[in-house]
C-alpha cells in the first residue's frame, strides 16, 4: 500500500501555511514502508500530477475555513465534484480545484483524506497563530493515525486536542 501525505498552503499568508509546516514535521519521523510525505505549498499543479501517480490513498493537509474556533481540526474527504464550475484557476487551488485538474489527467487518484485546520490569520507573514501553531503536533499524530487506520471507514471532526473524538 502507499500512501501520498501532501502539504499545502502559502506559507507567506500566516496560518495558510499550516500544511506545509505539518509535513515538514512529518518528513523528520519514521514512517510506515510506503508513505510518502511531501511539501507541495502552493504547488497544486503539480500535486494533481503526482496524485494521478497511483496512490492507493493520500492525505491531503491545509488550512481549511470552516467557520470553527481556531486550531480546530477537520477530517474531511474532498471531492472533484465539489468545484462546481468545471474551472480550475493555477492561483486558487484548493484541495477540489486540485482534485477536479488530477480528474482531467489519465490516472486515478485513490481514497482522498483532507486533514484540515482552521486558520485565526491568513494575512502576510510567516509566523502561524498560535491557536494554529498549537494544533501542528495534534495534526502530525491525527495524520499518523490515519495512515495507520488505512482504511479509513468514517470521518469525523476534531478539536485538535488528543484523544478527542480519535
Amino acid at each position: 500500500m502507499t500512501i501520498l501525505v501532501a502539504g499545502c498552503g502559502n506559507i507567506f499568508l500566516g496560518d495558510d501555511g499550516f500544511g506545509s509546516v505539518v509535513a515538514r514535521r512529518l518528513a523528520g519521523m519514521v514512517l510506515p514502508e510506503g508513505v510518502t510525505v511531501t511539501d507541495f505549498g502552493i504547488g497544486g499543479i503539480h500535486l494533481a500530477y503526482e496524485l494521478t501517480g497511483g496512490y492507493a490513498a493520500t492525505i491531503l493537509i491545509d488550512a481549511v475555513p470552516r467557520g470553527g474556533r481556531p486550531g480546530t481540526l477537520y477530517v474531511l474527504r474532498p471531492a472533484p465534484d465539489d468545484v462546481t464550475d468545471g474551472s480550475v484557476d493555477a492561483h486558487d487551488m484548493t484541495p477540489e480545484a486540485v482534485l477536479a485538474l488530477a480528474a482531467t489527467l489519465d490516472g486515478t487518484t485513490g481514497r482522498v483524506l483532507l486533514v484540515g485546520c482552521e486558520p485565526a490569520d491568513t494575512s502576510p507573514g510567516m509566523d502561524l497563530s498560535p491557536p494554529v501553531a498549537d494544533a501542528v503536533a495534534p495534526a502530525a499524530d491525527l495524520v499518523l493515525d490515519l495512515i495507520r487506520e488505512e482504511p479509513v471507514s468514517d470521518v469525523r471532526p476534531s478539536t485538535g486536542r488528543r484523544g478527542d473524538q480519535w
